[in-house]
C-alpha cells in the first residue's frame, strides 16, 4: 500500500477530536504528541524536532522541512513565549489555526503534533488556575503538553503533575519535568526521574516524555558543558520498565556530534529548538552550536540578503536598544514586529522560511536521524485505528505506596539539588 493510501486513512481516523472539531474539512494530519513518539521509537536511534513557533514564517519553514525529510514534526511553543504574557504572537490559542492553515496551503503530508511546552507551575497556588486554563489550550487546538512543575520541590511537582494530569485528554501527548534547565548547576539524578515517574505511574498516568537537567541551557548563550550524554543515558535506563522517552531541551550549546549521541544513545524522541530558529529566522549567522554569532563588538552578526530586510533589521536593534535589552531579551522582539515582518515583500518572507526549512532539513536528517518516520506514525494511527494509540505501558507501582503523606516522605529523602533559581522558561 503507498504513503499516500496510508496518509488518507489515518486522516480520516488519526485526528483528535478538538482537531475535527475545529477544521472539519482540513487535509492537515495533526495528531498526538503520542504518534510522533511511537514514529521515532519505531525507527530507532532517532529524534524529531520540537520547533519552536516564534514566527509565523518559522512555522512554515518547519513544515517545509519535515514534508521535504519526509518526517514526523513537532510544532510548540511554550508557557512564557506563547501564554496568557506572551511575548511571542504565536499562541496556545492560534497555534493550531496557524499549523493547520500551512499545511493545508502546503499540501502537508506527515503527521503534525501541537506541543504546548513548559506549562510552568512555579508555586502551588498556580495549581487551580491552570485547572482552568488547561482545558481551553486543548479547545485551541493543542494536542500535546510539558506539565513544568519543575521549579518546585520534588513532592510539590509530583502532586500538581498529578492535579493536572485529569485535565489532559487521554489521547494527548504528555511530557513531566523533573529539574530546571539551567546548564551544569542542579544535575538532574536517576532517584528524581524515578520518583516522580513512579509516583505518576502508581495514579495511572504514562508521561511520554521526560524532561532532565542534563547539562543544556536555553537561551543565546554557548555552555561549555553541554548536554551530558552519559548522565542522560543512565537515567533513561533507569526508567526503561516505565516506558517512557526523552524529552531534550536546550539543544544551542551543543554541537551536531552531540546530539547525534543523545540521538543514538539514550531513549530520547524529542528536542526543542528555539532561539536557534528565531535567529536563523531573522538572518543572524548561527553556528554548529546553534548560538547566534558575535562580532568583535559583541554585535549579532546579520547575513546580508538574508532573513529579514536592512531596513527592517535596524529598526528592530534600535527597538531594543530603546529598551535597554541584552543580547537574550531580543526574543521579545518577536510580538511588536511580527506584522511588520510579514509586512515585507514575498521575496524576502520566503528567503527568512527558506533559511529555517535548510537548517531544520539538515537537523532532522543529517543530525536528528528523523528522516521517513512520518510512515511510522502513520502506521501507529493505523494499527491502533484511532487517534487514540493509548499508553506504552500500564501500572506497576501501587497507589497505596503513593498517598500524599508517602510522597513527602519519600521527597524528603531524595537530598536533590536543584541549583539556584532562575527563569528558565524557553
Amino acid at each position: 500500500m503507498s504513503y499516500i493510501a496510508d496518509f488518507e486513512k489515518a486522516l480520516e481516523v488519526g485526528r483528535p477530536p478538538n482537531i475535527r472539531t475545529l477544521f472539519p474539512n482540513s487535509r492537515a494530519l495533526i495528531v498526538s504528541g503520542k504518534v510522533i513518539d511511537r514514529a521515532m521509537l519505531a525507527k530507532g536511534g532517532a529524534m524529531t524536532i520540537a520547533a519552536n513557533g516564534r514566527n509565523n514564517l518559522i512555522i512554515r519553514g518547519a513544515l517545509r522541512a519535515a514534508q521535504r525529510a519526509h518526517a514526523a514534526i513537532i510544532i510548540e511553543i511554550a508557557r512564557s513565549e506563547g501564554g496568557a504574557n506572551a511575548y511571542c504572537p504565536v499562541n496556545y490559542w492560534n497555534m493550531a489555526r496557524q499549523v493547520d492553515a500551512l499545511c493545508n496551503e502546503l499540501a502537508i503530508t506527515v503527521p503534525v503534533a501541537i506541543h504546548a511546552d513548559h506549562y510552568g507551575i512555579k508555586k502551588p497556588e498556580d495549581v487551580p488556575p491552570a485547572a482552568v486554563e488547561i482545558p481551553t489550550i486543548f479547545e485551541a487546538g493543542i494536542t500535546s503538553i510539558a506539565i513544568d512543575a519543575s521549579h518546585m520541590p520534588d513532592a510539590d511537582n509530583l502532586l500538581a503533575s498529578i492535579e493536572l494530569a485529569q485535565y489532559v485528554p487521554s489521547w494527548a501527548g504528555l511530557e513531566t519535568e523533573v529539574g530546571e534547565i539551567k546548564g551544569k548547576q542542579g544535575l538532574s539524578t536517576k532517584e528524581e526521574a524515578l520518583f516522580i515517574i513512579q509516583g505518576l505511574n502508581a495514579h495511572d498516568i504514562f508521561p511520554d516524555w521526560i524532561a532532565l537537567n542534563n547539562g543544556t541551557t536555553h537561551g543565546i548563550e554557548a555552555s561549555a558543558q553541554g548536554i551530558q550524554v552519559e548522565l542522560t543515558a543512565e537515567i533513561h535506563k533507569a526508567l526503561a520498565g516505565y516506558a517512557v522517552s526523552g524529552a531534550q531541551h536546550g539543544t544551542s550549546g551543543n554541537n551536531s556530534d552531540r546530539l547525534r549521541a543523545i540521538a543514538a544513545q539514550t531513549y530520547t524522541t524529542k528536542a526543542n529548538v528555539a532561539t536557534a530558529l528565531q535567529m536563523v529566522s531573522w538572518g543572524v549567522e548561527v553556528n554548529d552550536y546553534g548560538n547566534a554569532a558575535l562580532d568583535a563588538n559583541g554585535e549579532f552578526i546579520k547575513v546580508p540578503d538574508e532573513g529579514v530586510t536592512e531596513e527592517l533589521w535596524q529598526a528592530m536593534r534600535a527597538y531594543a536598544d530603546a529598551k535597554g535589552w541584552k543580547k537574550g531579551d531580543y526574543k521579545s522582539l518577536n510580538l511588536p514586529f511580527e506584522n511588520k515582518i510579514l509586512g515585507q515583500p514575498k521575496a524576502v518572507r520566503e528567503r527568512m522560511a527558506r533559511r529555517v526549512e535548510n537548517f531544520i532539513y539538515t537537523m532532522l536528517v543529517e543530525v536528528f536521524n528523523a528522516a521517513d518516520t512520518a510512515r511510522f506514525g502513520v502506521e501507529a494511527i493505523l494499527e491502533a485505528g484511532s487517534y487514540d494509540i493509548g499508553p506504552k505501558t500500564g501500572r506497576i507501582e501501587s497507589p497505596e505506596n503513593w498517598t500524599v503523606a508517602k510522597i513527602r516522605e519519600r521527597a524528603a529523602s531524595l537530598g536533590t539539588d536543584k541549583g539556584p533559581a532562575g527563569n528558565y522558561d524557553d
